[in-house]
C-alpha cells in the first residue's frame, strides 16, 4: 500500500479513480511517474498539482527508456467494496519500465500515482498527486517492476 495519500486527494480518490473507470471524463487516467530524488513525506504530501511538486526539489527520474506510465478505463484499475470486512481497496496492475537504464541509470526514490482528467494535454499542472510510494531501485537495463500490486493501491 501507498506510503501516504497525498492531502488533496483525501476522501477523493475512490471517487477519481471511477472516473477513470468510467471514462468520465473522457481520457482521464492515472498518471505512473517516478522520482530520482524525493523531498520528505511531511512536504510532498502539500502539494496540489504535479507541476509544483517538480517545482519543489524533487526530481523526476530520466533513465535510458523512462516515461511515465499512464492508465485508463482499459488497463484494469478495480475498486473492491467489501462489506463483510467494511474496507475499501483499489488496485492497479504493476508498472513496468522495459531495459530500464543501461545507458544512463538512475537510482528511484519514490513512486508517484496521480489523477489527469485529460491525459491528452500534456500539462503537469492538471495532474493531481494521488499517491506517494518508497521506491528505491537502481536501473541497470533490465526491465524494473514497481510491485503496486501485491500489497494493493490503497485501502482502508
Amino acid at each position: 500500500m501507498s506510503n501516504f495519500i497525498f492531502n488533496n486527494t483525501k476522501g477523493r480518490d475512490v471517487a477519481l479513480i471511477d472516473n477513470v473507470n468510467n471514462d468520465n471524463p473522457v481520457n482521464s487516467g492515472l498518471v505512473v511517474l517516478l522520482l530520482k530524488t524525493a523531498e520528505a513525506d511531511e512536504a510532498l504530501r502539500d502539494y496540489d498539482d504535479l507541476a509544483a511538486l517538480l517545482a519543489g526539489s524533487s526530481v523526476e527520474a530520466d533513465f535510458t527508456n523512462y516515461a511515465r506510465k499512464v492508465l485508463t478505463d482499459t488497463d484494469g484499475i478495480t475498486v473492491n467494496v467489501n462489506d463483510s470486512t467494511n474496507t475499501v481497496s483499489i488496485d492497479i496492475p504493476d508498472p513496468v519500465w522495459a531495459s530500464a537504464g543501461g545507458t544512463l541509470d538512475n537510482t528511484t526514490a519514490k513512486l508517484i500515482i496521480g489523477y489527469d482528467s485529460d491525459t491528452t494535454s500534456g500539462t503537469d499542472s492538471s495532474i493531481i498527486p494521488m499517491y506517494a510510494y518508497d521506491f528505491v531501485a537502481t536501473t541497470n537495463g533490465n526491465n524494473l517492476t514497481a510491485q503496486v500490486n501485491a500489497a494493493g493501491l490503497a485501502s482502508f
